[in-house]
């Protein structure tokens, strides 16, 4: 056991070092960052988009001071709503019959309301009728209350603990938990499956195997991907911290979990690597089976479903605490990892993390003996026994 554990290290070492100290690895580390960036570009582009261009454009055909008041109450609306909640208003003539303008090639708006504030026509396709109909309801009555009606001032009571608003906090920060585990834990295992495609194609693995024992190879893989996992995870998370820092108000604070960060943080480590052990090891149990790039796609899209599968069940039983849902998410090994970081940021008892990580470690060692056996089976039957007696034969 110790000589394979030795194995192990030294494959850990190679594969690790291999890794990390390519020129590649700079792009792996930046590589979320693209993602993240575009989505924002295109995220602020499609609030522009929202909020002005695609808000449709109500024509006003009505008497100067009806328009006026209308505009003024369209404005004062805005203040209080969001600005994309309600349709554009834009003076028209009022010597064209509605329909007509409606009718030119150049028109650019949606509707035409004409008449008055007591009594609005709208003229326009009956889709569009009903869609604006009740926004320009409110506007005209806005406009008829402008010298009646006052916007209430409300007083502000700030308080500095609000149970309910805690609570919403720490169920968002369970969820995102949950999604960042769940993402990293399938971006980073699928290298494993990439890395053993490359070794198996050069047939590195049958050299590997002729040296070392099988199960070592096994683990000196996991072990070696585990430990990149954590590189890459170390410099996403210092960044978005950092990025945090740069961008936040003076008087923003995130809402803390209910373990406290240093814990939390802690704890999600440690699923993330139950969870990554798990996947990991299928992923090379499984991929150890394909025999080109495209078996190992093929062997790989079912796995990949189902981990979606037991996390959308997680996901699902995030704010259902003690409910039958959620204590299954926590037994079945595969959703115990997302289902108890959800559960740290909402409860802030340790033993059951105790019990659910020594629980979860049993089933690893399980899912690694399945794997090991799988690969041995697989590098046993593509050559290993040739390349070991070759192996031994040149070294005497």
């Amino acid at each position: 056991m110790k000589e394979m554990m030795r194995a192990a290290f030294v494959i850990a070492r190679r594969d690790f070092t291999a890794v990390v100290l390519s020129r590649t690895f700079i792009l792996f580390l930046l590589g979320p960052l693209f993602p993240i960036i575009i989505g924002m570009a295109f995220g602020g582009l499609g609030s522009r988009i929202s909020s002005t261009d695609l808000r449709p454009v109500v024509g006003l055909a009505m008497p100067a001071a009806d328009a006026a008041r209308m505009e003024q109450a369209q404005a004062r609306l805005s203040e209080r709503m969001a600005t994309q909640s309600l349709p554009v208003l834009r003076r028209v003539s009022l010597s064209s019959e509605p329909r007509a303008q409606l009718a030119k090639a150049n028109a650019d708006v949606v509707v035409i309301v004409s008449g008055s504030l007591t009594r609005p026509i709208m003229t326009g396709q009956p889709d569009d009728i009903k869609r604006l109909e009740g926004d320009i309801s409110l506007i005209a009555s806005a406009a008829l209350a402008e010298k009646s009606l006052h916007m209430v001032h409300v007083e502000p009571q700030p308080v500095s603990t609000s149970i309910g608003a805690q609570t919403q906090g720490r169920l968002i920060i369970g969820r995102i938990a949950q999604i960042v585990i769940f993402f990293l834990t399938l971006l980073l295992a699928g290298m494993i499956l990439s890395n053993l495609v490359e070794e198996k194609t050069n047939k590195i693995i049958e050299i590997l195997a002729a040296a070392v024992p099988v199960d070592a190879i096994f683990l000196g893989k996991l072990m070696a991907m585990l430990a990149m996992s954590f590189v890459g995870i170390f410099f996403w998370g210092g960044t978005a911290f950092a990025a945090f820092l740069a961008v936040k108000d003076p008087g923003t604070s995130l809402a803390e979990p209910a373990m406290g960060w240093p814990l939390f943080l802690m704890l999600g480590l440690i699923y993330f690597a139950m969870a990554y052990t798990l996947l990991g090891s299928l992923f090379i149990g499984i991929g150890a089976q394909a025999a080109t790039v495209r078996e190992v796609q093929t062997l790989n899209m079912p796995v990949t479903m189902a981990q979606m599968l037991i996390f959308f069940f997680a996901s699902y039983a995030v704010d259902k605490m003690g409910s039958p849902p959620e204590i299954a998410a926590v037994i079945l090994p595969f959703s115990s990892p997302f289902a108890m970081i959800a559960r740290a940021a909402q409860v802030d008892a340790l033993w059951p993390h105790l019990l659910a990580i020594i629980w979860q470690m049993i089933w690893v060692g399980i899912i690694i003996r399945i794997g090991v056996l799988l690969f041995r089976r697989h590098v046993l039957k593509s050559g290993g026994g040739w390349w070991k007696q070759l192996f031994r034969s040149a070294t005497g």
